[in-house]
């Protein structure tokens, strides 16, 4: 599992996963597929590649919804996911590995 494939899973399901770095911090990849270490001040000693390699448990969390009439108590909650299930969610995710899935076009 590499971090463009979370990358575009967080955007096609639009949802925050986040997980652990080995030195504490945690790494949030955005519903925009944009990876941030909220707790980071400065140039990084580490690569989130190498991170997420060691990362075995993640968690995902909803995008926010913008409808103001949906019921606040029935609202989907951040759930813990292993290594397995987020894989097997990538790699099941439509259009996942298809000659169309260009960035840059």
């Amino acid at each position: 599992m590499k971090l463009a494939e979370l990358r575009k899973l967080s955007i096609r399901k639009q949802f925050k996963i986040h997980f652990r770095l080995r030195n504490g911090m945690e790494c949030v990849i955005s519903e925009n597929g944009i990876a941030q270490v909220p707790a980071l001040k400065g140039i990084p000693d580490f690569n989130l590649e190498e991170e997420l390699a060691s990362a075995s448990e993640f968690l995902l969390e909803p995008a926010a919804v913008p409808d103001k009439k949906v019921d606040k108590k029935n609202l989907p909650t951040p759930r813990p996911v292993t290594r397995a299930e987020l894989a097997g969610m990538s790699s099941i995710a439509p259009g996942s590995g298809t000659a169309s899935d260009h960035e840059d076009e």
